[in-house]
């Protein structure tokens, strides 16, 4: 029985590897395949272009967060403190980059949406396609905490929802401009302070 290769999975990781440290421009195909340890031939076997593996990195990073997003927000507890279990959880991923790989990369979508955002058409709507996602996950759990009567229910719109979402993807970006996690200290409290404000 033949063995069983790991070689697109390996280029994927490595993608979302670089581009979360570097950016997408700052990297080619060759640096990928070498932090993979593929090589070049086989990169095209997997993926047509550049681009077409970060559209699957981006897919196979959003599958991974995604989970963990539905089980927070959908999870049990009061809605609002499901929603500041996600803060808690982004800000903690920052701080696990800084002590693990010394840098806070920032969020993937959100570094990608902010160089390519007039350069990439295919990317740009993948990104805008897991961006609205996210957007109706808060939105559903802010939906929840007007109906519990722990925020008021006109703060339980999906313009809300997109300004929390900012106010997450925001403060990520400081801390990353920073290189500093404590940035994202206290991140939930401003937040829920907008929700009633």
């Amino acid at each position: 029985m033949g063995r069983t290769s790991t070689a697109r999975e390996r280029l994927l990781d490595a993608a979302c590897g670089l581009i979360l440290s570097r950016g997408y421009g700052m990297i080619g195909v060759a640096e990928i395949c070498a932090r993979a340890d593929v090589k070049k031939g086989s990169f095209y076997h997997f993926f047509e272009s550049k681009q077409a593996l970060t559209v699957e990195a981006i897919n196979a990073h959003w599958a991974a967060q995604r989970a963990s997003w539905v089980a927070i927000l959908r999870g049990d507890g009061p809605a609002e403190d499901r929603l500041e279990r996600l803060f808690l959880d982004q800000a903690s991923a920052q701080r696990a980059a800084k002590t693990e790989e010394g840098a806070v990369n920032g969020c993937l979508f959100g570094n990608l949406a902010l160089e390519l955002s007039t350069q990439d058409a295919i990317v740009q709507a993948r990104l805008t396609e897991i961006f609205d996602e996210q957007i109706d996950l808060v939105h559903a759990a802010l939906t929840d905490a007007a109906a519990q009567g722990t925020i008021p229910a006109p703060a339980a719109t999906r313009t809300t929802a997109r300004a929390v979402l900012a106010q997450l993807e925001g403060m990520v970006m400081f801390a990353k401009l920073a290189n500093d996690p404590s940035v994202l200290d206290g991140l939930w409290a401003q937040t829920s302070r907008l929700l009633r404000s």
